[in-house]
């Protein structure tokens, strides 16, 4: 069996001395892993509000600005499972740094790019060192606190990994404003110098000592199943859904799915993962919530972009301002949820958070329009920021405490593979959905419009802003109708969003964790997660 022993040697004000972290410690530490996770965090949305200047710079097509954006993040699913579990073993402290410096390296050699090509190379290696850094986070987290102060620091994380993208899209978009792409990359470099800084002084080393080989079937079958699904969401809006490509990833994304839990169920205790523990309320019910949570999250990005600059006519800089106040509520909500938990139950406050982010999305869906602008949709917004956070804590704190302390790696990893993929299946099914209702409103919508002005404006409400020039006097008449149409399309997703998340608010009320307590091994006191000092 597998013990939590921990590493001899430590450096940094954890290692000097002796028994567990003072508080202020845990607040360096707390503060040295939040920052790592916010360069992962900002470097999945960055580069979307620079997706115009690569095509210039480069002179690359669409599809190769695409990969440059969704390679990272499928090297970052892909891979959080395999390197969580090196990570436990190898030690979470070098395995941090490691990734740190990996993905540092990398994000220097993005913005100075040359070309295409180079760009691609080093968004996978970002994407490598970022599946490093993302699951120890967490591991560092769940393995040092003590369990009164250890949700408090997951409701941290959970807000940095729910509205840091928003923020770090913010920031991305203010330097691609004031200068170019390539000052991107300047944030974070200097997020990972300061965390890598942090992270020798402060953050202590732990490590799961074990009698059984790595399982290494279990993670290259994990890596191509995850790989897989994760590409068919990615490119099937763009190949279709019934391309060859799309139809031969989708079979290797199953097959590998199907292999990797029967051969779990066949190696038992030292799976890399114990699929059966999906049995439980905690584990099942917390991955259920992350993955409908960040699912509709990521779908109500799909559909806000496009609202805020096509139909308002607003800049990259003012439509990512327009997401803050959800953002910061996302955020503070989260820290405020392990309290909430304590006194309600972590289902009854999963349950809330889900509610309310159901009836934002009901909110946005009755009241959004041309005319009503901006405020048409704060309202559910907001509802949605608070609702959010309320569910995402408790959810990742199910997730964590439903294995043991020296399979936090392995927890971690399975908590973010989560959010990658909610993320991934939101965009593809909320997008799909948003530009179907658009295509079938607006085709009652242009008698009269030339036929080029109207074949590109059934393309997207983008393309027929770009195309009312060619339209004559009917150019109102496009416009118009285009941003009728994709209102109406929103409306179509954002109902569907209501349901997923009514199903999901059943779920929970029947399955749901009644409490959240730590597995076995995952109890103690925290001062067996940091070496002697």
């Amino acid at each position: 069996m597998s013990t939590n022993q921990p590493a001899p040697t430590a450096a940094g004000g954890a290692a000097r001395g002796g028994g567990a972290p003072d508080a202020r410690q845990l607040r360096t530490i707390l503060i040295a892993v939040c920052v790592a996770l916010m360069a992962v965090i900002a470097s999945v949305s960055g580069l979307n509000v620079a997706q115009p200047e690569l095509a210039v710079e480069f002179g690359a097509s669409q599809t190769t600005i695409l990969w440059i954006i969704n390679i990272y993040t499928l090297a970052l699913a892909a891979l959080l499972l395999p390197l969580g579990a090196i990570g436990d073993r190898l030690g979470r402290k070098p395995t941090l740094m490691t990734g740190l410096i990996i993905f540092g390296a990398a994000s220097v050699l993005a913005g100075l790019a040359p070309s295409a090509q180079i760009m691609l190379a080093a968004r996978l290696i970002s994407g490598i060192g970022a599946a490093m850094i993302m699951p120890i986070t967490l591991a560092v987290i769940t393995s040092t606190f003590p369990q009164e102060e250890r949700g408090k620091a997951i409701g941290v994380w959970s807000g940095i990994a729910g509205g840091g993208g928003i923020l770090g899209m913010f920031l991305s978009a203010a330097l691609v404003d004031i200068a170019n792409w390539r000052y991107l990359f300047i944030l974070p470099v200097t997020l990972v110098l300061v965390a890598l800084a942090m992270t020798m002084r402060s953050v202590p080393n732990s490590r799961e000592h074990s009698g059984h080989s790595f399982d290494a079937t279990g993670a290259l079958s994990s890596v191509v199943a995850i790989a897989g699904l994760i590409f068919v969401l990615q490119e099937g809006p763009e190949r279709g859904w019934s391309n060859p490509v799309t139809l031969v990833s989708l079979a290797v994304g199953l097959i590998a799915s199907i292999v990797f839990v029967v051969w779990e169920l066949h190696r038992r205790d030292a799976a890399l993962l114990d699929v059966r523990l999906f049995r439980e309320r905690g584990l099942a019910g917390g991955s259920f919530t992350l993955l409908a949570v960040f699912g509709v999250l990521a779908g109500i990005f799909v559909v806000l972009f496009p609202f805020f600059q096509a139909v308002l006519g607003w800049s990259g800089l003012l439509s990512t301002l327009a997401l803050m106040p959800m953002a910061l509520l996302m955020m503070v909500a989260s820290g405020l949820a392990p309290k909430i938990a304590a006194r309600i139950g972590a289902r009854s406050t999963m349950a809330a958070g889900i509610a309310l982010s159901g009836a934002g999305l009901a909110l946005m869906a009755s009241f959004v329009s041309v005319s009503g602008g901006y405020l048409s949709l704060l309202p559910g917004m907001l509802a949605m920021g608070v609702g959010m956070g309320l569910a995402m804590t408790p959810s990742t704190e199910a997730i964590t405490s439903s294995l043991p302390r020296e399979k936090q790696g392995v927890a971690s990893a399975l908590n973010d593979v989560t959010r990658e993929f909610g993320t991934a299946l939101g965009v593809a099914l909320l997008g799909a959905l948003l530009s179907a209702g658009y295509r079938s409103a607006i085709d009652g919508k242009l008698d009269g419009v030339p036929q080029g002005a109207a074949d590109a404006a059934r393309e997207g409400v983008a393309n027929a802003v770009a195309a009312q020039g060619g339209a004559g006097p009917h150019a109102q008449q496009l416009v118009n109708a285009a941003q009728q149409s994709f209102v109406d399309g929103w409306q179509q997703a954002m109902w569907a969003g209501v349901v997923v998340m009514g199903v999901l608010f059943c779920y929970i009320l029947v399955r749901g964790p009644k409490n959240i307590t730590p597995a076995a091994g995952n109890d103690a006191d925290a001062a067996e997660a940091v070496p002697a000092r």
